[in-house]
């Protein structure tokens, strides 16, 4: 059995299940969940009749490339939507399909980080844990950049010793971030990348929340345009995630993309290859319209900003938090102790939010997790109304 299994701590979600042992919530009211992000708006039409449409090519295995076509459909928006020079993603050498970003983002750890030197993999603090996952089980150590309402809730890789920088193969970056919604400005982006060609490391930039922010807004920068910017179309070191889970509201589409660098993308599909993960092809040919079209993005972008304005609306007044640069996460500092809070509110108002502290590692002397909570608002706007309503009862009544 692989060592490094048992460095993996336990899931947020079954922490939260734990914490959740012996309540027994008001029967009269509905449990409502806002403590898993998974988008529940509908599915567009004309991507489950693609997928329909397309149930005849189960006869064939996919390769694992994917389709031209899908190659392409994907570079023309990564174009379009980063600003990038015109023909500067080269669909056949830099943009590989994959089975949704998680996981993809804990495969290229199992591809980059070479086990036999004392290796490090930097990432945000609080984090999406596949990042930690992933690199302990490529042999490598997680190194935790605190995000702070101090950092403007973004990594500091300023704090970073130069000490450390040497050792770090692989940097996790999420922007828009989860938990807090964050977005890395491209001035940091850019620093980021001038530390990656000093110390010879590579950036996987996690960028799946990047379509959803504030309508009236500017769309969220990615590292692909903070690298073009620079002059570098070429995107060395530098390599995105995406998927249309949270876009497109597909997440049972499990399909996402990786771009940029094109000598890492050829590893990683050698990798791939032997791995044996290619997207089935009525998948395909579904993300392939899904990429193509930006009207159901827009109308999905609406009814987050609905939900935002409502639910702040009734709990800004109480709670120390703010709408987020983008996202659908609100991240809410506490009145008692993040678990104290979440254990409280399941067992006096039966709604369920998720304690940073579960997201997040103790390092450089604190918790950035500890004392806030992580709300998912990807529920009915109703419910989520419903959810704020009761928060409030619960804070009122403390």
């Amino acid at each position: 059995m692989n060592p490094n299994l048992s460095q993996l701590q336990p899931y947020p979600f079954e922490r939260l299940a734990k914490l959740f042992e012996g309540l027994t919530p008001p029967a009269a009211l509905q449990p409502i969940s806002l403590s898993i992000g998974e988008p529940q708006h509908a599915t567009p039409g004309f991507i489950i009749e693609e997928v329909i449409t397309h149930l005849h090519g189960l006869s064939r295995y996919p390769v694992t490339r994917g389709m031209p076509e899908l190659r392409s459909a994907i570079a023309d928006w990564l174009v379009q939507r980063f600003e990038l020079p015109e023909n500067s993603v080269d669909p056949e050498r830099q943009v590989l399909p994959v089975n949704g970003t998680r996981e993809a983002l804990f495969a290229f750890a199992q591809c980059i980080v070479n086990p036999l030197s004392d290796a490090l993999v930097l990432m945000p603090n609080p984090f999406y844990q596949i990042y930690e996952g992933a690199a302990l089980l490529a042999g490598a150590h997680p190194w935790f950049m605190n995000a702070s309402r101090e950092t403007n809730l973004l990594p500091d890789i300023h704090a970073v010793p130069e000490a450390i920088w040497k050792r770090c193969q692989l940097v996790y970056i999420c922007t828009p971030g989860n938990p807090t919604g964050a977005v890395m400005p491209i001035t940091a982006l850019q620093q980021l990348i001038d530390l990656a060609d000093r110390h010879d490391f590579v950036i996987a930039s996690d960028e799946c929340y990047s379509e959803i922010y504030r309508e009236g807004d500017s769309p969220p920068v990615g590292l692909l345009q903070a690298a073009a910017e620079l002059g570098r179309t070429d995107f060395r070191r530098c390599v995105v995630f995406h998927s249309l889970s949270k876009r497109s509201n597909a997440p049972g589409l499990r399909s996402g993309f990786v771009a940029g660098d094109a000598a890492i993308l050829k590893n990683f599909l050698r990798y791939r290859t032997y791995h044996g993960c290619a997207m089935p092809p009525a998948s395909q040919y579904a993300s392939i319209r899904a990429w193509q079209d930006e009207a159901h993005v827009a109308m999905n972008r609406a009814l987050y900003t609905a939900k935002f304005n409502a639910v702040l609306g009734l709990l800004a007044p109480l709670m120390d938090v703010q709408q987020p640069d983008a996202g659908f996460y609100l991240w809410a500092r506490t009145p008692v102790a993040d678990t104290d809070f979440a254990r409280e509110l399941r067992a006096q108002q039966n709604v369920m939010v998720l304690p940073g502290s579960f997201l997040s590692r103790m390092a450089a002397g604190s918790n950035p997790g500890e004392n806030f909570v992580r709300m998912a608002l990807v529920a009915p706007i109703e419910d989520c109304v419903e959810a704020a309503a009761r928060i409030k009862s619960y804070i009122v009544s403390r």
